[in-house]
């Protein structure tokens, strides 16, 4: 049995990525702040089951080139989780709804979780060291 066949470590693995992509799209929500229509957005937290699966519509979004002319993304344009359309309220008169308060309340709330489930991580591997005689 692989560390990676664990459901709890799968699990952890998850909302860590989950959490790095959510502040990849925060981080790009405070760059956008002044540019005017943007609309800011989040990502929906994963739901799992007792199994460690992730449950409801996650799955593979990927991205359609049409054209030659379009820049491919360089993480392979690929993402495993719903977006939040619903973020953000408030509308400037340029059409901008970014909240720079908002957002920076989301992305310190962010770090704290993703430092937490990275010590759960941790901790799991070091029991699984432990459990092996590897200490």
């Amino acid at each position: 049995m692989s560390i990676s066949d664990l459901p709890t470590l799968s699990v952890l693995r998850t909302k860590m990525q989950w959490h790095q992509e959510r502040q990849r799209i925060l981080s790009e929500n405070v760059a956008n702040s002044d540019t005017p229509a943007f609309k800011p957005r989040d990502l929906i937290e994963p739901k799992f089951d007792e199994a460690g699966s992730t449950v409801g519509s996650m799955g593979q979004l990927p991205l359609t080139l049409t054209s030659t002319s379009h820049i491919a993304p360089a993480d392979g344009g690929t993402t495993s989780f719903d977006q939040n359309r619903k973020a953000g309220f408030e509308t400037r008169p340029a059409g901008n709804s970014v909240s720079l308060e908002e957002e920076m309340m989301k992305v310190s709330s962010n770090q704290m979780d993703y430092a937490a489930v990275t010590q759960l991580y941790s901790k799991s591997l070091q029991l699984l060291k432990i459990a092996i005689g590897k200490s």
